[in-house]
């Protein structure tokens, strides 16, 4: 009697094996992000929309790159935390625009920190297809108050016309480039601009500032530490005006 052949062995679905690897990730970045809650504090309703957004992004990770795979097991102290210390620097501020948004940082990490604010909301301007499509699914999955552009931020700082409070911006491009790109934004709305930059901030601001299509803009401009990154610095410009001649 012949032998009977095995049926061969069914591989679990692809999606369990993403989620598997995304709830690893997570259980392996507890303890950064117990340090995180103890050096920055948030409500139980903020915490529970960060963790879902943490583990979406773990989860569309495995598929598209929205970080460096080096800061997954630092995620919350490389990219949540740098997120929300943006807030302390602009406490009043409920109009905000992320320029470049990627991955949701910080933008969306902001706008779950605001969800309970009245009138707060964020703008999240992302060119990338499959990133924007991943931001609107973030942020229907923590029901933040935040709106998806899928355009160029050439585009949007030209036809965007309502009040805006701040602008933001990570790892997008250089700040001289930067700084030519949000300053027609910030010349019409009067908002406040919050950059974080890495341990060359003060080169890349004197290198923006002697730029002349910067100098045709007059602002102050200003440096504060990040408290995430001993070397680390924030860009903060307030008062962006046209000066009345180009040089």
């Amino acid at each position: 009697m012949p032998k009977r052949r095995r049926a061969p062995r069914v591989g679990k679905p692809k999606r369990e094996g993403r989620a598997r690897t995304a709830q690893a990730s997570l259980l392996a970045g507890g303890a950064d992000r117990a340090r995180v809650l103890a050096l920055m504090p948030v409500s139980r309703e903020t915490l529970e929309r960060l963790d879902r957004f943490v583990a979406l992004l773990l989860e569309w990770q495995q598929r598209i790159n929205l970080i460096a795979p080096s800061t997954e097991p630092h995620l919350w102290t490389r990219h949540i935390a740098d997120s929300l210390q943006l807030l302390e620097l602009a406490p009043d501020a409920r109009a905000w625009i992320d320029l470049g948004s990627g991955g949701g940082f910080p933008g969306l990490v902001i706008a779950c920190a605001l969800a309970g604010t009245p009138g707060a909301h964020v703008h999240l301007i992302e060119s990338h297809g499959k990133k924007a499509a991943f931001l609107r699914e973030a942020q229907r999955l923590t029901a933040a108050p935040a709106s998806v552009h899928a355009m160029r931020i050439e585009e949007f700082v030209t036809t965007f016309d309502s009040p805006v409070d701040a602008v933001t911006a990570r790892a997008v491009v250089p700040l001289k480039s930067l700084f030519q790109l949000s300053f027609p934004l910030l010349g019409k709305s009067g908002a406040m601009a919050l950059f974080p930059k890495g341990q060359h901030a003060e080169f890349e601001l004197k290198e923006a500032c002697e730029s002349p299509p910067v100098q045709a803009w007059a602002m102050a401009a200003t440096l504060v530490p990040s408290r995430t990154d001993p070397a680390g610095r924030i860009v903060v410009i307030r008062n962006v005006e046209r000066r009345g001649t180009t040089p």
